[in-house]
């Protein structure tokens, strides 16, 4: 009886080997397919983030260009004020009407000129100064009414180059003869 039990355990056993070979077998090929999927979404993963990092970096850089153009428009309006402040007549008035002049500062004070000059050789900024009207009322109007001698339009305008494309902001605002200088 002890005989048969254990020629029935060795058929067993035989068979238990078998089968579980067969098995590591089967899957033998499997485990190299888990491997080269779990690469490629690791792969997928790690260029998606390399996108959103690359996009980010460019829009950190193009957001940089725009507050840095407005800090320059901003600059350019406080210069035609100290000019205003400087006098009236001789830094103002003596500016052509609607053309474009350039500001520039010779170690002591900022002075208008003619020549085309670039902030941190990226930047273009030009003031602009035009006429106002005023209608009966006393109110600005656009072009028809007499002519106010004692304000003026101040734009400043910023210009840079970004990717082949250049981009333009303008600040507007009034200038007043306060100082009747």
């Amino acid at each position: 009886m002890v005989r048969a039990f254990s020629k029935l355990i060795s058929f067993m056993s035989k068979f238990t080997k078998i089968k579980l070979i067969s098995n590591i077998k089967k899957t033998d090929g499997f485990a190299l397919v888990e491997a080269v999927i779990a690469t490629s979404v690791c792969l997928v993963v790690t260029l998606s983030l390399m996108l959103v990092f690359s996009n980010i970096l460019k829009l950190s850089t193009a957001n940089t260009a725009k507050v840095q153009a407005t800090f320059l428009e901003e600059e350019g309006q406080e210069v035609v004020r100290v000019m205003r402040d400087n006098g009236w007549t001789a830094q103002i008035v003596s500016q052509s009407v609607n053309t474009p002049f350039y500001l520039t500062f010779d170690g002591a004070t900022w002075k208008a000129t003619t020549t085309n000059t670039f902030v941190d050789g990226t930047f273009e900024r030009k003031v602009t100064l035009g006429n106002v009207y005023r209608n009966n009322a006393q109110n600005i109007v656009s072009s028809e009414g007499t002519l106010d001698a004692n304000i003026r339009l101040v734009t400043v305008s910023v210009s840079w180059s970004s990717n082949g494309a250049t981009t333009t902001r303008s600040l507007s605002t009034y200038l007043t003869n306060i100082f009747n200088n």
